[in-house]
């Protein structure tokens, strides 16, 4: 166990402080155990998060080098062959793991404080005082995941401190103890410690195989971000104040990088416009109706090197608008009495920035309004219209006004015409009325009418059912007469207008 021979009273001195070891860890407070427990599931959480973030930044390596290929092709294939070595080593952890736990019942799992027994690795890994197989089959597990990052890293600047940070974690030479002995790698770390502790150490170890994996892919994609960040990758943008513009107005914008910056910055330009920051400021006048195209060229200096970048956008002339779009919703004129909608617009002009006015107008967000017309026979609604340039233009457009045409007379809700029924039915009518064939919603309500038996005087009726005198003349009739409902008044619900002559309607009696 010591590094060189030792004399009887040293080997008895050893033997005195491992058995004290033994004794300490066998006596050990629950609560250091629990401590050990806790720890672990710490350990054995973060190395499941770790495990789906790295692969997460695999498969975006992946993706790079699949869309770009070399240097990022190179570099995903080095992260891969990480990614290998570390499962194969993680896995081989794994299984010690299930070494040290062996024999504990699945509902002790979590009870730390029965799990104070070194027995299961002290069998497995020591004989004496050397390795057993298994020990040695870990140092070789070891040294094999540090041979293999080697391999996969190489001399590359950027990896080397992670592999420093690997060699650092996995040394297998023997360590000192407080007492200047020297003591074998696994001794140190697992001879005589309490089964929980030795389980949190695994996946200390698993975790720092997890954090060496996660370092590299994240350097590997940082190659990569280099690379991506290459002049020759970048693709200029034509960004215009607008797409469209009225003739002669005008056209400013500018071009610039995906990814500008101010250390982006070219070196020339050939275009419509000049360089001001590290931006093409494009000034010109607006040329013929239709498309147009903008086009130059960016240069940039990079590792020496002229590297040019062109660009080609295009902007689209419109005439400039001396008319307002102005329509009713529902019809070419405004009827009086309801509410008409109605969208009035300025071509090439946003709703915002269009004002219309009219007796009756209101409304106006997002170019809707509501015309109530009042009296005479026509209104006029006028427009005006802000333009880009600060200019405004006006508009006008007359409608006509209409009164709301008559309705027709109905019985059994919405029937017109002549209706067949029994005695019986009839005695027992609503009279309504009805506009058929109009755009509208409108309530309408019958407030009179005149009921014409055969044979019978015509009775006047108020309200819209018949009375006592319109029942007593509905009895008398017969089978065949036909009953007239004339002069039937009708008016607008909430409104004290009333409607033009309303169309009668009859119902023979069956």
């Amino acid at each position: 166990m010591a590094g060189g021979k030792l004399t009887p009273r040293q080997k008895m001195i050893n033997l005195m402080y491992l058995v004290f070891i033994a004794m300490l860890a066998m006596n050990m407070g629950k609560e250091v155990l629990s401590a050990f427990g806790l720890m672990n599931e710490k350990f054995e959480t973060a190395n499941k998060s770790a495990t789906e973030t790295n692969q997460g930044m695999m498969q975006a390596l992946d993706a790079k080098a699949a869309e770009a290929g070399g240097e990022f092709a190179v570099a995903a294939g080095t992260a891969h062959k990480v990614e290998a070595a570390t499962k194969k080593f993680y896995d081989f952890l794994g299984g010690l793991k299930a070494d040290a736990t062996k024999g504990t019942k699945p509902e002790d799992a979590t009870n730390y404080e029965v799990m104070d027994k070194a027995d299961n690795l002290d069998n497995a890994l020591f004989v004496g005082e050397g390795y057993a197989p298994r020990g040695n089959a870990v140092i070789a597990a070891i040294d094999t995941y540090k041979a293999e990052m080697k391999a996969a890293l190489g001399n590359e600047k950027k990896y080397s401190a992670i592999l420093n940070q690997v060699n650092a974690a996995f040394n297998t030479a023997d360590v000192a103890n407080k007492e200047g002995l020297k003591i074998k790698f696994l001794d140190y770390h697992f001879k005589g410690f309490p089964q929980i502790a030795s389980v949190a150490k695994i996946s200390a170890w698993q975790n720092d195989a997890k954090k060496a994996e996660s370092d590299v892919i994240s350097a590997a994609l940082g190659k990569a971000a280099v690379q991506a960040a290459s002049y020759s990758n970048y693709q200029a943008i034509v960004v215009l104040e607008k797409n469209a513009y009225f003739q002669g107005e005008n056209v400013k914008g500018k071009v610039v990088l995906g990814r500008y910056d101010e250390n982006t910055k070219p070196t020339s330009f050939k275009g419509p416009g000049k360089l001001e920051n590290g931006q093409a400021v494009i000034s010109l006048t607006a040329g013929g109706v239709g498309e147009q195209a903008i086009n130059g060229e960016f240069t940039f200096t990079e590792d020496g090197k002229t590297i040019p970048l062109k660009f080609a956008g295009n902007y689209v002339v419109v005439p400039r608008p001396n008319s307002a779009t102005i329509s009713a919703d529902k019809m070419n004129v405004v009827y009086r009495g309801v509410a008409n909608p109605m969208t009035i617009s300025f071509a090439g002009v946003p709703t915002s920035d269009v004002k219309a006015n009219a007796p009756g107008l209101s409304g106006g967000a997002g170019g809707k309004y509501m015309m109530n017309p009042g009296a005479g026979r026509e209104v006029v609604i006028n427009v005006s219209a802000k333009m880009s340039d600060g200019k405004t233009a006006n508009d006008k457009k007359v409608f006509r006004i209409k009164n709301i045409p008559g309705p027709t007379g109905a019985l059994r809700g919405r029937e017109t015409g002549t209706i067949k029924g029994p005695k019986s039915n009839l005695e027992v009518q609503t009279v309504n009325a009805i506009l058929e064939d109009f755009d509208f919603d409108v309530n309408l309500d019958v407030v009179g009418f005149n009921i014409k038996v055969p044979g019978q005087p015509t009775i006047v009726v108020s309200g819209n059912k018949l009375d006592g005198r319109a029942k007593a003349a509905v009895q008398k009739a017969t089978r065949g007469d036909v009953v007239i409902f004339s002069e039937i008044k009708t008016k607008l619900v909430g409104s004290p207008i009333m409607l033009p002559k309303t169309a009668p309607v009859a119902y023979e009696i069956q």
